[in-house]
């Protein structure tokens, strides 16, 4: 298992990914035009040659970040891999010295036992009127808001070669 960064390759893996998510409601829709043209912003977790994870950090400003359709393949699920693609986004952020990340869930629960607080949607006003305000879900939006600061002691040397190394939070990172 390892987490890193994604390549042009693994796109159709994270499309594959999103759009299994995507389809029972549980992430809005990525088109697969939109990871390639973004693909820098993803990190993947991949077992065997597959893509069992994914996720992206999106900047809006030179404070905020978010995380944005992290999703774990459910045969793939509970053994920390969500937790692995986290850390991997929030040691980004603190290369990229973004004070603060947030994210929008309904996985409110994992996000909350990963360091995230809970916080007003409208506390988060450059993601509304950037994004959510073209959403088709923003009337009845049930996305639950939260932030996390990023911590700067270390992080952007967990990455090496574009692969986290040595990371804490799990076993998992970098076995075979």
């Amino acid at each position: 298992m390892q987490v890193r960064k994604a390549r042009i390759i693994d796109v159709p893996g994270i499309a594959a990914l999103v759009d299994r998510f995507a389809g029972r409601g549980e992430i809005l829709p990525r088109p697969t035009e939109d990871i390639y043209q973004s693909v820098r912003e993803w990190v993947v977790a991949e077992h065997a040659g597959q893509i069992v994870g994914c996720g992206a950090l999106v900047i809006l400003w030179a404070d905020l970040a978010e995380i944005r359709s992290l999703v774990v393949s459910p045969e793939s699920q509970g053994i920390g891999i969500g937790r692995n693609l986290v850390a991997a986004l929030m040691a980004q952020a603190a290369e990229l010295d973004i004070p603060q990340v947030f994210t929008l869930t309904r996985q409110t629960g994992f996000f909350l036992n990963s360091g995230f607080q809970v916080v007003p949607r409208e506390s988060l006003p450059r993601k509304i009127w950037k994004d959510c305000i073209t959403c088709t879900k923003f009337v009845g939006c049930d996305e639950v808001a939260l932030v996390r600061p990023v911590e700067k002691n270390g992080r952007p040397e967990d990455w090496k070669n574009g692969r986290l190394v040595d990371w804490k939070v799990s076993r998992l990172v970098n076995q075979p």
